[in-house]
């Protein structure tokens, strides 16, 4: 047998090569990890953590107050196309006795049906420009949005009532005389119509949100090819 003829390398070319090739993969991961800590996207992957809490729920707090102050016009518009129901008083020894002129009639029903539609139209336009001025949504707003509704539907009802005829019916039947047709109070039979907004803003604000709404930002970067790729695409070491 024969020895090799070619001597080993000293050793400071050893070290030399290892940290030549240190260099050059510290080269290769520094601006990665720099944008890691920094969180300066360079390719755009890293999503953005939007407003802080304090700013969403004084958003959300705007938000609930305006759409509470739509019940304003709400309430004016079931006033004037709600349909009136005629009642009829008339004095039966002295006791004044109202009743319904038109027992098999449809109007009291009708104006629970115009309060209804009327806040779900509010509802869904309400949810809509919420959507438009602020597309991120978040908790607190999608919560500011139903609140108001919710407010709103309240403050039209109460609107409602108040603008419409007497309350005191007898005084009503007294004052056009017995037999004469007056109308009755503005009344909301079925409370549940209350929650028709805060229902309707929450559908249509969810839809819009899932339709054109922004979307989340992927979990890792895209892939460099100027970096050696790995057995699963990602950058290898």
């Amino acid at each position: 047998m024969s020895a090799p003829l070619t001597p080993p390398p000293p050793p400071h070319e050893h070290s030399a090569s290892g940290a030549g090739r240190s260099a050059a993969v510290d080269s290769t991961t520094a601006p990665a990890e720099d944008a890691a800590h920094t969180g300066h996207p360079q390719d755009g992957w890293y999503g953005q953590d939007g407003p802080g809490m304090k700013t969403e729920l004084r958003e959300a707090a705007v938000a609930a107050v305006a759409v509470a102050l739509g019940g304003v016009l709400l309430g004016v518009l079931w006033w004037w196309l709600a349909p009136r129901v005629p009642l009829v008083g008339d004095a039966v020894d002295g006791n004044w006795v109202v009743y319904v002129k038109e027992t098999e009639g449809e109007q009291a029903v009708g104006v629970d049906g115009t309060f209804t539609l009327l806040a779900l139209a509010f509802g869904a336009v309400s949810a809509l420009a919420v959507f438009l001025v602020r597309r991120h949504g978040g908790v607190p707003l999608v919560v500011a949005l139903a609140v108001g509704g919710l407010l709103g539907s309240v403050l039209a009802w109460r609107l409602g009532v108040w603008l419409g005829p007497a309350q005191d019916v007898i005084a009503e039947a007294r004052r056009v005389g017995e037999g004469a047709t007056f109308d009755a109070p503005m009344k909301l039979g079925a409370e549940g119509a209350l929650l028709a907004w805060p229902l309707a803003a929450l559908v249509v604000h969810l839809g819009l949100t899932a339709l054109f709404g922004p979307r989340d930002p992927e979990p890792y970067p895209p892939a460099d090819p100027h970096l050696p790729q790995g057995p699963y695409g990602a950058p290898g070491a």
